[in-house]
């Protein structure tokens, strides 16, 4: 029973021709989407802040900024493993993405002006 079981599941993993498929990859490249994070128009969403937060960018605010938006992603990830009601998976993504997005500005601001 057990050698049927483990002959239907290698016989699913392979391509419709009948050779082995390719490992499963994801996507590598950013989509365009994925690469073009607006600022004013996802963090209003995603976080209770006021419009003067958004338009900081210095460093002190990107540095406010992603405190607060990775207490919003522990919050989410809490919710997610409790398996609440409440847990979303696309607000959880969109968070992900919006921390990665201003980490890494917030990097570059620091690259950029080494005394901060």
């Amino acid at each position: 029973m057990a050698k049927a079981r483990r002959q239907h599941i290698q016989a699913a993993r392979r391509d419709p021709d009948g050779g082995p498929r390719a490992p499963c990859v994801w996507h590598a490249t950013p989509s365009p989407r994925e690469a073009s994070y607006d600022r004013g128009r996802e963090l209003p969403r995603l976080l209770p802040i006021w419009p003067h937060e958004i338009d900081d960018t210095s460093a002190a605010g990107r540095t406010r900024l992603v405190r607060k938006l990775r207490r919003a992603l522990r919050a989410e990830r809490r919710r997610g493993l409790a398996g609440h009601w409440s847990y979303d998976l696309a607000r959880h993504m969109q968070l992900l993405r919006a921390y990665r997005a201003e980490l890494a500005s917030l990097a570059g601001a620091r690259i950029m002006a080494p005394g901060l």
